[in-house]
């Protein structure tokens, strides 16, 4: 009688263990679940940022397009005053918008990214003495961030350099010297534009 009861207690203990085992694996699978899918909300919102990131940096670029471009010198002192004033408010609204997002990287990676940012600076500083040797060198490390074959050559160290970035500084980087291109491309077309009306001017007052 007393071997039966320890056997049904023996039983009933197995029956309770595989019972908790159970439903221990169902909560573990709902945890996962629910961490697939935070995973899937938490990669949207690291691509939303990203893009108002990117749309914060095309504002600023447009506002600074509109601020030097011939356009404004078309118009009278009053309205380009006043278009100048609309300008700086909204330059200022736009940089009060701050978005930030993090970049988890191993040493190399940083070490990478900063021998990057170096290079990118220092063409930014022979911008300033000589336009179109710079560009070439812009064109240059360009050339190394793109997956399709470029028309010009390829700095391959700078190359090398940014395949050691995270993926994301990768991205970046490649936005940079995008939008570096596009303001000497626009840089030097009002340098024409401004040098072009200097030497039509002689023709409009009317000199010979």
């Amino acid at each position: 009688m007393a071997h039966a009861k320890i056997q049904a207690k023996m039983n009933e203990a197995s029956h309770s263990k595989f019972s908790r085992t159970l439903s221990m694996a169902d909560r573990s699978g709902q945890l996962l679940e629910s961490l697939d899918q935070l995973e899937m909300r938490v990669e949207a919102l690291r691509e939303t940022a990203s893009a108002m990131e990117v749309e914060r940096e095309f504002i600023l670029e447009m506002i600074q397009s509109l601020q030097n471009g011939q356009e404004l010198r078309n118009i009278s002192a009053g309205e380009r005053e006043e278009l100048s004033l609309t300008a700086n408010r909204l330059m200022g609204r736009t940089l009060c918008v701050e978005i930030s997002i993090g970049t988890i990287r191993n040493s190399l990676q940083e070490e990478a990214l900063r021998n990057a940012t170096s290079v990118i600076d220092a063409i930014v500083k022979k911008l300033l003495d000589d336009m179109d040797g710079g560009r070439q060198q812009l064109l240059a490390v360009h050339a190394a961030c793109v997956t399709e074959a470029p028309p010009v050559p390829i700095d391959q160290k700078f190359q090398a350099i940014v395949i050691g970035c995270a993926l994301d500084d990768q991205k970046k980087i490649k936005r940079r010297l995008e939008t570096l291109l596009r303001n000497v491309d626009n840089a030097k077309k009002n340098i024409k534009i401004m040098d072009h009306q200097k030497l039509e001017e002689p023709k409009t007052n009317g000199c010979q």
